[in-house]
């Protein structure tokens, strides 16, 4: 089994943790800066959370040596010195013979003999300790508890007879050590009896019961003369880290889980969402489409309807139109035919007429005669007088009526009546052909002069056979 894999975070927090206290403690002016690692060389790799722990606790005796104490400062000579105190400083003068201090309170300056006086100055400000405690929880899991105590001296003529600030270089350094392990006591005390979730999730009880342990060491029970002249300031717990990187994933996994189950529960809603509304867009996509190819259909029907109906009207409008022409036609037929009929009747009635006349004529010519040969070329004078003005007036009628037709119906009309008045002509005796031919029949006056030779035989043949 491969071994278990670090754990950055942890080592992150322990590393900012030791450069919070490096950046926490003065410096002496003019003092160059600590190396990263008391004891160890400028090239030499990066400290495990381990060694940084050890720098903390108490491997920093190096670096404090490079740090000031009190910038206090001593006039004079021999033994006529001066001893100007910070105003921000405690300071204890005793002098030979005496059991009580001369001098005694904050930013007190005084007179200095080295040979029978002795005093101490102790820094003033509120002090910080840095906690980092390893502890060990109810569940046999190691869990790093980070948090910083700060405390101030109230009492100072109890502080520095119960307290070692003999250190020059650092007053506070044995009385923050002492401090720091008794409040590392308790806060693994505390987690001893808490389970994982509680330590990190709650840190109030940690507070609590460290605050509660550290105020009795240095206040007292009770603000009673058994503390130490100190008072706590705050407790604060900054981080609890389990050391166990599997056991700190294992931990996260339910609220991973939890908040991925979340992320994917919105992610499908939102689907569900977006797919609403496409499905609701793509319906009144297709519901807009429909209309419209509805209402094409409409137009396109609207259309054809009109389009039927001119078509129809216009077939009607044809169709009486045609009806129309084809009655106007049969009418101009009908008049056509009637004034041919007419025509026809007229000229019966002219050829009755004028065959009355010739019998008249003729039986005038024989009464005269009779009368005498005289009487007779009178008569005849007279009949061939009026037989041409009678022939003069009928052909000017045929001409004037002939003139009013077409070639085309004077033809149909002369040979419709061909058949019915060569049967009302008498039988000839002998047969004549007549040629027509001559004359040009596709003119009025040339079929004209072919009928008056035709009429012309024929009365000589019926005079010759009466």
């Amino acid at each position: 089994m491969s071994a278990e894999k670090g754990n950055s975070y942890l080592e992150q927090v322990v590393a900012q943790q030791a450069v919070l206290e490096d950046d926490l403690r003065s410096r002496r002016p003019g003092a160059p800066p600590a190396p990263a690692w008391a004891g160890a060389p400028a090239s030499a790799p990066a400290p495990g959370p381990l060694a940084k722990r050890e720098r903390a606790l108490g491997g920093a005796r190096a670096e404090q040596a490079a740090n000031a104490a009190i910038d206090v400062r001593i006039s004079g000579f021999w033994r006529w010195k001066t001893v100007i105190v910070p105003p921000n400083a405690f300071v204890v003068h005793t002098r030979r013979g005496r059991a009580e201090p001369l001098h005694l309170g904050l930013g007190v300056s005084f007179r200095y003999n080295p040979a029978t006086d002795s005093y101490l100055v102790v820094p003033g400000a509120t002090q910080t300790i840095l906690i980092n405690a390893y502890c060990i929880c109810r569940e046999l899991q190691g869990v790093l508890v980070q948090g910083y105590v700060q405390w101030i001296i109230q009492d100072f003529a109890t502080a520095y007879r119960k307290l070692d600030f003999s250190d020059h270089e650092d007053p506070m350094r044995l009385v923050n050590l002492q401090l720091r392990e008794q409040a590392e006591a308790a806060i693994k005390d505390k987690v001893a009896t808490m389970s994982v979730h509680d330590v990190l999730s709650d840190k109030q009880p940690i507070i609590e019961e460290l605050t509660a342990r550290l105020r009795a060491v240095a206040e007292g029970q009770n603000n009673s003369d058994q503390g130490l002249g100190l008072r706590i300031v705050t407790v604060q717990i900054k981080e609890a880290v389990v050391s166990s990187s599997r056991l700190w994933e294992n931990l996260q996994k339910p609220f991973r889980s939890e908040q991925g189950k979340l992320a994917r529960l919105a992610e499908l809603q939102a689907e569900e969402v977006i797919s609403e509304r496409e499905m609701s867009a793509e319906r009144l996509r297709e519901t807009r489409r429909i209309e419209h190819a509805r209402e094409l259909e409409m137009l396109r029907a609207r259309n054809d309807a009109e389009r039927f109906d001119t078509e129809s009207a216009e077939r009607l409008r044809r169709t009486h139109r045609e009806h129309d022409d084809r009655r106007q036609v049969e009418d101009l037929e009908l008049e056509t035919a009637i004034h041919s009929l007419e025509l026809v009747r007229r000229r019966q009635a002219e050829q009755t007429e004028t065959d009355r006349l010739r019998i008249e004529q003729e039986q005038r010519l024989k009464r005269l005669e009779q009368d005498g040969e005289l009487a007779l070329e009178a008569s005849r004078a007279e009949a061939a007088h009026q037989r041409a003005l009678l022939e003069l007036e009928a052909t000017r009628l045929r001409a004037a009526i002939d003139n009013e037709r077409t070639p085309a119906a004077i033809q149909a009309d002369l040979v419709s009546a061909l058949p019915e008045i060569v049967q009302r002509l008498p039988r000839p005796n002998e047969m004549r052909n007549v040629t027509i031919g001559g004359a040009d029949t596709s003119r009025l006056g040339g079929l004209l002069a072919e009928l008056m030779g035709v009429l012309g035989a024929l009365r000589e043949d019926g005079g010759r056979s009466g």
